[in-house]
């Protein structure tokens, strides 16, 4: 499924160049004039940057990524966080005969329900200054 919208979506920006100023970037013009041999280079289809996993919208990322850092500093934690198809609370919501792959709507929800429990950080790490008394090793 995916697939197919990822190969609809690219028949789109084929056929729309025009239409999405394709031809003002100044890459393609670029390529064009430092180019020896014209001849070889093919067809050339801008991806624009709401084209996810194209080059422009990485360099988006990365440019949002610097600017987060520019903003709130360096970052001292990288956490990652996974779904588990096997979750107990996808397997109660699937009907009998189903799977995970067949209920998006179901991990993404259960998913983003863990994603805020995770986030409410104060429920998991609790931090406070030890008591001489009762923890002298400390």
């Amino acid at each position: 499924m995916c697939a197919k919208i990822d190969t609809e979506r690219l028949e789109f920006i084929r056929h729309n160049q025009r239409r999405l100023r394709s031809d003002e970037y100044i890459y393609l013009r670029d390529a064009m004039i430092n180019d020896g041999n014209v001849d070889n280079m093919g067809e050339l289809i801008i991806l624009p940057s709401t084209f996810t996993g194209s080059p422009r919208h990485m360099h988006e990322y990365a440019q949002d990524s610097i600017t987060y850092v520019r903003k709130h500093g360096r970052t001292e934690l990288f956490i990652t966080f996974t779904c588990n198809s096997s979750w107990v609370e996808i397997k109660e919501d699937l009907q009998y005969g189903q799977t995970a792959n067949d209920r998006h709507d179901i991990v993404a929800r259960v998913f983003r329900q863990k994603q805020i429990k995770f986030m409410e950080i104060d429920d998991i790490i609790k931090a406070e200054f030890p008591n001489p008394e009762k923890d002298p090793d400390l």
